[in-house]
């Protein structure tokens, strides 16, 4: 059988004729041998040659295009009827379904079927292939590796300008995706065209954000609502408050409006434990505390100033910057303020000295973090200037535990939730630092270099393992910690306790020392102050200068007398001559006229002694 195949094309897509014509042949070039290249031949014997006894192979590395993932919906109905049964007609398909009931092939199916599904519900009773058998202990695990971090991905800002990435939140329902506000905080000093929208990101496609968020004022904090993720709470830079619900797009779906907002960027948003899940409070650093109720936004519910002197002046309120709150601890909060003071509040206090009830003293610089731990609610973190501060509330003195001085200010921190004795800082170098100060205290267990810009938000995941950090470019960085630094070491708990209550008492002890030295000092300066007021005033100096003269040179001549009668003594005594006069005789005599003459000094008024250079 021949195969024959036609090759169909137009005569105009063969491209140009080919003109093959036959002609002489032509040397191009001749190069006879040399025989002096000859001479110089060496032969190699032998031949020495390496061998591989395996396959040679290469390694190539290619970079690869990401590739684009979009999630889309799809609407699934009812079917697998005929045509001509409607779905949505009840008595249509109850007719439908007596009529194939009725049929043979179908009870002969169910037959078949039917054994088919009882041998596996009888193996499926048998034994639970999805049993857990130790769920109810937990896991202590003690792994002796070396901490480390890596990062698992890098989210960048996609607008041109870039914007600093100023906080970060994790969605409560599997942590899989991440909220994050971008604003520049430099006041007047945002370049003009810069955007005002923060983004919602998927873990798993770092290339595009999966919703934006379109506020009217750039965002300074973004927290999702625990109780529902679609809803997230926004503090703007204009002091006003927002509320977006992810459902309805990505405009604002609740606003507070201007009269009642606050007057400066809102630094600090937490949602509130209630029943609702509507309810939050926000700070600024206008020196307002306010409670809100997203059902409402029109106008705070509640307002505390920051006046430590309980007066409730709001020109002498502190700026807040940073806010605590503790679900367990539902009448208490926390704020952390521009002066580097910790203000505890009480919610249930009625009059202004009964909201603030204590302050915590100990930075020099604004508090950017402030956090309970969430083992030890009563020991809280807190970051400003170049440390890391840990306090108990049951010394206010000064803070319990702190890091050393670092060249680069602080800029946030946060504890872990999985054990008590981590936390991490960053810094503005770039740098992210975590401390576990059971196994180090002085220096951090590992030192991270995220990024060349500063670093300014940082949040962890709620199983310890990710850590989000925010950049001065906007760029935010995932990275995930090695399992010790995510899992529970044995005793820490009571370690950690141990520390806390150590370094407590041991503040309490310092603190009452200091206590005491101050009240001696203070009743040593009372008594000098009395002392002075009892004594007569000073008339004249010059007889004060002369009786002292007079006493200083009475001490000198009594202390020359007294060695020289020393010296006397010990000098060997001579033989008695009758002729001559005794050593003794001789120094009587000496003694005598010394005595003489002194008491011609003192008869004269004082005149100096010939010792010292005076005239008789």
């Amino acid at each position: 059988m021949e195969i024959v195949y036609v090759y169909v094309k137009k005569r105009s897509e063969f491209g140009k004729q080919c003109n093959f014509s036959d002609r002489q042949a032509e040397l191009n070039i001749d190069i006879p041998p040399n025989p002096e290249l000859a001479e110089q031949f060496v032969e190699r014997n032998p031949v020495d040659t390496g061998i591989q006894c395996s396959t040679s192979m290469s390694e190539h590395e290619a970079n690869t295009e990401r590739f684009e993932m979009e999630t889309r919906g799809v609407n699934h109905i009812e079917g697998g009827w005929p045509k001509d049964v409607n779905p949505l007609e009840l008595e249509q398909t109850i007719r439908f379904r007596k009529k194939v009931e009725k049929d043979e092939n179908y009870i002969n199916a169910i037959m078949q079927l039917g054994s088919i599904m009882e041998h596996c519900i009888k193996q499926n009773n048998a034994i639970d292939i999805y049993q857990e058998y130790f769920d109810d202990e937990d896991a202590v695990e003690v792994t002796d590796e070396a901490p480390s971090a890596k990062t698992i991905n890098v989210f960048r800002d996609p607008q041109e300008i870039k914007r600093p990435a100023t906080h970060v939140s994790w969605h409560p329902d599997g942590n899989r995706k991440l909220a994050v506000a971008y604003s520049c905080l430099n006041f007047q000093r945002a370049p003009e065209g810069m955007s005002n929208e923060s983004y919602i990101w998927d873990l798993e496609n770092p290339n595009r954000p999966e919703i934006t968020l379109k506020p009217s004022s750039p965002l300074v904090t973004l927290e999702y609502n625990p109780k529902d993720s679609h809803v997230l709470l926004a503090g703007c830079y204009n002091g006003q408050i927002a509320c977006w619900d992810t459902r309805k797009g990505s405009l604002v779906a609740e606003l507070s409006t201007i009269e009642f907002s606050h007057r400066d960027p809102v630094y600090g948003t937490i949602w509130l434990q209630s029943k609702t899940g509507t309810e939050c409070f926000s700070a600024s650093t206008d020196g307002q505390v306010m409670w809100w109720d997203i059902r409402k936004l029109s106008e705070p519910t509640e307002v505390v100033i920051m006046d430590i002197t309980k007066k409730e002046h709001l020109e002498n309120a502190l700026g807040a910057i940073s806010l605590e709150f503790e679900s367990t601890l539902p009448t208490k909060f926390m704020v952390g303020t521009e002066q580097g003071v910790v203000i505890s509040c009480n919610r249930k206090g009625k009059t202004p000295a009964e909201k603030i009830v204590c302050t915590f003293s100990g930075h020099h610089g604004p508090i950017y973090a402030l956090q309970r731990n969430p083992f030890y609610p009563k020991n809280f973190l807190t970051v400003g200037d170049w440390t890391a501060r840990i306090w108990s509330e049951d010394s206010r003195e000064s803070s319990i535990m702190w890091t050393k001085y670092h060249m680069a200010y602080l800029t946030d921190a946060a504890w872990s939730p999985v054990r008590p004795a981590v936390f991490f800082t960053t810094k503005m170098d770039g740098t992210l630092d975590i401390w576990d100060f059971v196994f180090k205290q002085c220096d951090p267990a590992l030192s991270l270099k995220v990024c060349d810009e500063a670093l300014f938000c940082l949040r962890v995941q709620d199983n310890g393992c990710f850590i989000a950090c925010g950049s001065q470019l906007g760029t935010t960085t995932l990275l995930e910690v090695s399992n010790g630094l995510c899992t529970l070491q044995r005793n820490e708990k009571n370690t950690a306790s141990s520390m806390f209550e150590r370094e407590t008492r041991r503040e309490k002890i310092l603190e009452a020392r200091h206590r005491e030295m101050r009240l001696k000092e203070k009743g040593k300066a009372e008594g000098r102050d009395d002392e002075l007021r009892d004594e007569p005033p000073i008339l004249n100096l010059e007889e004060l200068v002369t009786k002292a003269e007079e006493e200083f040179f009475d001490i000198i001549f009594t202390e020359l007398k007294r060695k020289e009668a020393e010296a006397m003594k010990k000098q060997p005594k001579p033989p008695k001559q009758p002729s001559q006069e005794t050593d003794e005789e001789v120094q009587g005599e000496e003694e005598a006229e010394e005595e003489r003459g002194d008491g011609e000094g003192e008869e004269g008024g004082g005149e100096e002694s010939p010792a010292l250079g005076g005239q008789p």
